[in-house]
């Protein structure tokens, strides 16, 4: 639950999406203070979302919406002025895309951002701002610290990578965001804002509209739910840290009551060991839930692809005192309960399309 503290002016960016569309409901239940969506409406659900956070603004005039896009500086600089709190999560979000074409995913990932700091350091109200980046800006360990086994692979760091783990931007997409954070954290030691970074790993959870791309672990319980292929690049023994958004909501909340740092502060966030799990054993899960068994074709490993990633998260941790709580089969459960609830938007090929159609410009927040 959040502190009910000092009055807040909390700011989303890519607030529509999935991860600022749970914080945002979050901050509407548990306070009494302002939250301000901004957000281009580029993805798929994203409506819906907004319409779900309207229902738990009702008539408070807690809730503003601002369609407009992170590339507008103009549009950036009055949104970050009133606001307290600033929270990033606006973004180009996938590899695959950001190869495909890579100016545009320089234009949001990167100058999207710098506006964002911008309006932030001019702001008199010194706002806090939260900035998510990934795990990507550790690029491609490879395979000389993996063992293979018959579902997996396995690390011999078994704790996880830590804020040690030196940066080693791979693709386009591990550029824009390594170089975002970067200059995140530099906006506090030379302009003195509060900041914070997470580097996260997979982050799942209800209100997700996963596809290829983006939110695997939805998108693999979203094709069985609905007698779809899946592909799989490479063996399927790749591992990720699942954590739940529910959790991440709770280390925002944690993040935010830190105290300022001179040097900015950046954290790996994840689900960590506990909750590691390779596509083949998510596969199960998915299997076991849903009683269907998926369809799965494969294809060549994908340009910028980690094998393993496990996040040691062990110094916000030590810093806060959070934790993830929710595993993945748990996650699993929460993704189709909001399924069930929400069938119309996922009926067909067709819906998706439409909800396409009915968004506006180019994607500016994340899975």
């Amino acid at each position: 639950m959040m502190k009910k503290d000092s009055f807040r002016s909390v700011l989303i960016l890519g607030g529509a999406g999935f991860i600022g569309s749970n914080l945002a409901s979050s901050i509407l239940r548990n306070s009494s203070d302002n939250v301000h969506i901004f957000d281009n409406l580029s993805r798929p659900g994203v409506r819906n979302n907004l319409s779900w956070l309207q229902e738990f603004a009702g008539n408070s005039g807690r809730l503003q919406i601002t369609v407009a896009d992170i590339r507008d500086a103009a549009q950036v600089d009055r949104a970050v002025r009133h606001a307290t709190e600033i929270y990033h999560f606006a973004a180009q979000a996938a590899v695959t895309t950001s190869i495909q074409d890579p100016r545009h995913d320089f234009d949001v990932n990167l100058a999207g951002t710098f506006n964002v700091l911008e309006g932030a350091r001019k702001s008199e109200n010194r706002p806090f701002l939260l900035f998510t980046s990934t795990n990507k800006v550790y690029g491609d360990f490879g395979a000389a610290s993996l063992t293979e086994e018959d579902k997996r692979y396995r690390s011999k760091l078994a704790q996880g990578t830590s804020e040690d783990q030196p940066l080693d931007f791979h693709s386009p997409y591990g550029c824009s965001k390594g170089a975002a954070d970067q200059y995140v954290r530099d906006y506090a030691r030379i302009y003195g804002l509060r900041t914070v970074v997470f580097r996260m790993s997979c982050i799942a959870g209800a209100r997700q509209f996963g596809n290829e791309d983006q939110g695997w672990v939805a998108h693999f319980l979203y094709s069985a739910l609905r007698g779809a292929a899946i592909t799989i690049f490479g063996n399927g023994k790749q591992v990720r840290d699942v954590l739940c958004v529910e959790d991440l909501v709770r280390a925002f909340d944690s993040a935010r009551q830190l105290p300022a740092s001179p040097d900015g502060r950046i954290y790996n966030i994840g689900g960590g060991p506990q909750n590691g799990v390779s596509l083949l054993e998510l596969i199960e899960l998915v299997e076991d839930l849903t009683g269907r068994r998926l369809e799965i074709q494969h294809d060549e490993p994908r340009p910028g692809d980690q094998l393993y990633y496990v996040t040691d998260s062990s110094r916000f941790q030590h810093d806060t005192g959070w934790a993830p709580k929710i595993a993945p089969v748990e996650t699993l459960r929460l993704i189709h309960d909001f399924w069930k609830k929400n069938r119309g938007l996922f009926a067909t090929d067709h819906t998706a399309t439409a909800l396409l159609r009915a968004s506006s410009t180019e994607l500016v927040q994340p899975a």
